[in-house]
């Protein structure tokens, strides 16, 4: 036996020492090809002629990432048999003519420390979860649908079926030729390297408009021009913050007689607008922009342009029809998208639309486009998103989510959701899991589409929203339910006004956040497990996770108890870190799970010590304010550190950031034998409307009693903020190029 053993040694050795092929990337075998994109993504293709397929797809959008050869070990080990290596991976593949298969190809990876086996089977058990396309008329918790990330460490996307984008446009690809397009993402137990090769294949989430991340009023009601206005006035006089306002169909007449309707009414498409309400839809847009606001209208498309429009005239002559003719809308046809945009949105955005909310609810009349594999809401997303790109500025989407691929028109808004505790519940989930598909920015209806009435809730879901992509209301056309925050009882209405304020003072964290996850894929709401994955409590808490890399949250999802509403959360603090209270500055050591009260006007929301997290004083317009005054707080680690955070900041609404034109700026602490260092460093990179100057305030928790602090070398005395509970160290104004360095 022990000869046996010997000899299968000896030769396993000899196969091992065949000589190294030359490399190529894709590797092409016959009618085989295999495209390695990433040290953990491969591309599986079989085409019956040999013939393959570089066009672009949907979700196949971005070809040019492949492995360097120089990263990639071929050998030949004899009989056809190849051996291929990433640093990541081990796949042994028999070239035997036929199409990948469980019996010619094996890919060896590392999970847990030991080698696991991945064949494109596809068999899952473990998936982690994933967006879902809506979540309309939903009163309780639902599956959800497929992410890239698995405990099993592996995923797979069959993209065979999928149409190809060629000059711009879909073309169907020929399946009886491309038998097989697999996408193979084996990772083990690296999510954040699978979340990559998502951006590397599909393309990374772009930089949004900043004021999409700001806050919203939106509801379904009949508001005229002065109605809009007096709205504004009253979140400001109220003393609450206010980015965007939403106008839903009510912005459009109403009389339209043919079409194929929604729900038993014709009126939900419209571009005309509804001068009863708005005389003069310029002057009143001219009015909200002068204080900072920007609009968006609801669009429903699907009846396309009716004989009832004031562009229908125009629109026909342009397409070479006769009055009277039906043209269905018709997203395969690009000269009708094009006359489409040239006559339905591009008059409302030069009289100061901003963006347009697609509010597409059409499956059932037109599931697919026309001719294709590719669904109708997944493409006219697309053709929105770059339509919306013109004059040099970002892309800006708000719709339904249309699966893999539409990561790359954000923002996502997840449709009209019954007002109750186990919606909430379920959307905190469903936003944390969201991103392991690619679904990073969910903007919901913050206390529920319908429904009862109930304060307590709306406050609660507001602490949600508040570490959302978006804080945004929204309510169906019933005069009972108005989320204007001060139309709450007093209790509530406090409690909301703290997290309005709390969300205006976090928007440079926020911002700098949107940016880590456009270079990173990293989501801005994501499940613990993508950073604390090697320890087994980071799966067990759907209803906890990070907001960025620096906030830890789990949100009140029940109703509470008593005159102040106290309720309470499971919080699990992942270890190796330590986490202060956001509200109270209570410190809590990593590694144990918690039962936490609050009242009302708090939730369980902690931050890592250690680290800079960087604010803005409160401002009533928090997406557009100017970064004058950096407010940073820092909470002691009770170890020595040395950690950086980036802050990030461009104009906010142009593509120049993909040009260069962009500013960071490191914010770096120290903290060795409890001398503590933080530096401001200075400000690398331009752009338009740049803030030259700012002043800075550093608020320190968790330290004992500081006796001494230097600002650039100067000693200041820190004051102590009774209310807050923190030592301030303020340092004037000074040029953004000039370094900061506080010690204490």
């Amino acid at each position: 036996m022990k000869k046996l053993s010997l000899l299968c040694i000896l030769l396993w050795g000899s196969l091992l020492q065949a000589a190294a092929i030359s490399v190529t990337n894709p590797i092409v075998l016959g009618n085989n090809r295999l495209t390695l994109i990433t040290p953990t993504l491969f591309r599986l293709e079989y085409s019956t002629n040999g013939t393959f397929v570089d066009a672009p797809t949907y979700f196949a959008y971005d070809r040019k990432s492949l492995l360097r050869p120089d990263e990639i070990e071929v050998k030949e080990l004899g009989d056809d048999i190849y051996e291929i290596r990433t640093k990541a991976l081990r796949i042994r593949y028999k070239h035997d003519g036929y199409p990948f298969s469980t019996s010619n190809l094996n890919v060896f990876y590392l999970k847990n420390g030991k080698e696991a086996k991945f064949t494109n089977r596809f068999i899952l058990r473990n998936n982690l979860g994933g967006p879902v396309e809506t979540l309309d008329r939903v009163t309780h918790e639902i599956p959800m649908n497929d992410g890239i990330l698995s405990k099993d460490g592996w995923y797979m996307i069959d993209d065979a079926r999928s149409d190809l984008i060629v000059n711009g446009w879909l073309r169907p690809r020929d399946t009886k030729i491309h038998l097989q397009d697999q996408y193979c993402f084996v990772y083990g137990n690296d999510y954040k390297a699978a979340l990559r090769s998502l951006g590397a294949i599909s393309g990374r989430v772009p930089m949004t408009r900043k004021y999409i991340h700001g806050v919203w009023y939106c509801r379904y009601w009949d508001y005229t021009s002065d109605e809009f206005l007096d709205i504004i006035r009253g979140y400001d006089k109220h003393d609450f913050p206010l980015d965007n306002l939403v106008f839903d169909m009510g912005w459009h007449t109403n009389d339209a007689t043919t079409g194929a309707g929604h729900n038993g009414l014709r009126n939900w498409t419209g571009y005309t607008w509804n001068r009863k309400l708005i005389p003069d839809p310029r002057a009143l847009l001219d009015a909200i922009h002068r204080q900072h606001v920007y609009v968006a209208l609801n669009d429903h498309p699907h009846d396309g342009i009716r004989s009832h429009e004031e562009c229908y005239g125009p629109f026909m002559r342009a397409m070479g029809a006769k009055p009277g003719d039906n043209l269905l809308f018709n997203p395969a046809d690009s000269v009708y998208m094009r006359r489409f945009f040239e006559f339905a949105h591009h008059p409302s955005e030069r009289v100061g639309v901003d963006f347009w909310w697609l509010d597409w609810q059409q499956n059932y009349l037109y599931p697919y486009v026309r001719g294709t594999n590719t669904t109708t809401l997944a493409w006219i997303n697309e053709l929105y998103y770059r339509d919306s790109e013109r004059n040099g500025l970002r892309g800006c989407g708000y719709s339904r989510w249309a699966g893999w691929g539409d990561h790359r028109h954000p923002i996502q808004f997840s449709g009209d959701a019954q007002a109750n505790w186990d919606i909430l519940a379920f959307e905190v989930k469903l936003t944390a899991g969201s991103g392991n598909g690619g679904c990073y920015y969910w903007a919901h209806d913050i206390g529920g589409f319908r429904g009862q009435p109930n304060p307590e809730l709306t406050t609660r879901w507001t602490q949600f929203g508040a570490l959302s992509a978006a804080l945004r209301v929204h309510s169906t056309k019933d005069p009972k339910l108005d989320r204007r925050p001060w139309l709450a009882d007093e209790a509530n209405t406090n409690a909301m006004r703290r997290m309005y304020h709390m969300r205006s003072r976090l928007m440079p964290y926020i911002y700098s956040c949107v940016w880590q996850t456009h270079n990173t894929m990293l989501p801005l709401n994501r499940s613990l497990f993508i950073d604390y994955g090697a320890q087994k409590e980071s799966f067990e808490n759907a209803q906890e996770f990070t907001f960025g890399d620096l906030i830890l949250a789990a949100p009140i999802t029940s109703p509470g108890m008593g005159a102040d509403k106290r309720a309470t959360q499971t919080v699990w603090f992942p270890k190796g870190e330590t986490w202060y209270d956001y509200f109270t500055a209570e410190r809590f050591e990593g590694g144990q799970t918690r039962r936490i009260e609050k009242p009302l006007d708090e939730f369980p929301m902690y931050v890592r010590g250690g680290w800079l997290l960087p604010m803005q004083p409160y401002t009533n317009r928090p997406a557009s304010a100017r970064l004058d005054t950096l407010v940073m707080r820092l909470y002691s680690p009770g170890h020595d550190a040395d950690n950086s955070f980036t802050l990030y900041e461009d104009d906010g609404l142009t593509l120049d950031y993909t040009k260069g034109h962009y500013a960071t700026t490191q914010l770096q602490y120290t903290a060795k034998n409890a001398h503590s260092i933080v530096k401001i460093h200075p400000t690398k990179g331009e752009y338009k409307e740049q803030t030259t100057q700012r002043a800075y305030r550093l608020r320190l928790f968790g330290f004992d009693k500081i006796k001494q602090v230097k600002v650039n070398g100067r000693s200041v005395k820190p004051n102590y903020d009774t209310t807050l509970k923190c030592y301030v160290v303020n340092a004037d104004r000074q040029s953004i190029r000039q370094g900061l360095k506080i010690e204490f």
